[in-house]
């Protein structure tokens, strides 16, 4: 028997509802890995509410926990680092710092980034500091970065509306990535001006080609927090285990879109995360990933 695969996770945590790790630990748990998180804060609920309670947690905080479990001897069985919302520059090199003792330990671990940094319609929502640090200290250690088209844009700063100019975008970024890794780039929440009304996109470009997987858009208003955290989670899952993108992207929007029409059933402001733990093993809806480059 081979033991489970495991993944250090270092994201925010909220104790109502589900973003950062609160929306990235329980699928990976579900698909069978082991999860090791560090939360960068607790707060009792999401931002989006406009009111919460809680604590920034400190880089020298991360840095502890961290080398806590460094010293467990745990770190050369470490296959991936999972990264979410980054708030201070601060925060960014103690990612980094621990992501060097995973990569000391076990040179195979994958660096996984969700580049948080806004989204089109709110625009930036992190400090200042953050995009030009994420630019240029966080993205070029990373093996799989997943922006969604705003933070393809932000990252790059190439116009990405088109399929073309997504692709080019998205080659742009993958050649600024860590070039010992598979320098895999998935672009979430794809909205193209040349793509059929009524639907969203999510694309990976990687070393073998560019595939898209379109869905139907779910009218959800407002919006629900933690979809992009609970994707990245389920692609970097589903890489591990199958090392094929194009089906990680199948598995993973699958997977998502069924998650957030069970959400919109139920009416509910937080995506039903637990209630949809069957769809990532098994997506109820399939959806095809196509080949376009």
């Amino acid at each position: 028997m081979h033991r489970p695969l495991n993944i250090l996770s270092i994201q925010s945590w909220v104790s109502y509802g589900h973003v950062g790790n609160a929306a990235a630990v329980f699928p990976l748990q579900r698909m069978g890995f082991e999860v090791w998180a560090v939360h960068t804060v607790q707060f009792s609920n999401h931002t989006g509410y406009g009111q919460w309670k809680g604590s920034v947690f400190s880089p020298e905080h991360l840095t502890e926990v961290v080398q806590g479990i460094a010293e467990r001897g745990a770190l050369e069985a470490c296959d991936a680092v999972l990264s979410g919302y980054i708030g201070s520059g601060a925060t960014a090199e103690a990612i980094l710092w621990a992501l060097g003792r995973v990569r000391e330990a076990n040179p195979k671990a994958l660096y996984c980034c969700d580049p948080v940094m806004g989204d089109v319609g709110r625009g930036v929502f992190v400090r200042p500091e953050v995009p030009e640090v994420m630019r240029s200290q966080v993205v070029p250690q990373a093996d799989i970065v997943t922006p969604n088209q705003f933070e393809l844009e932000l990252l790059t700063g190439h116009r990405a509306r088109t399929l073309g100019e997504v692709l080019e975008a998205a080659g742009t970024l993958r050649e600024q990535i860590h070039p010992q890794g598979p320098r895999i780039v998935l672009v979430t929440s794809l909205l193209r001006e040349d793509a059929p009304d009524g639907h969203i996109e999510t694309l990976v470009v990687a070393e073998g080609g560019a595939w898209v997987v379109r869905t139907p858009m779910i009218p959800l208003e407002p919006p629900r927090n933690g979809t992009g955290d609970a994707i990245a989670a389920l692609f970097l899952g589903n890489y591990l285990k199958t090392q094929d993108v194009a089906v990680s992207l199948e598995n993973s929007v699958s997977a998502l879109y069924n998650l957030l029409e069970l959400t919109h059933r139920c009416g509910t402001r937080e995506i039903q995360l637990v209630a949809a733990q069957e769809e990532y093993v098994n997506p109820s809806r399939r959806f095809v990933a196509e080949r376009v480059g």
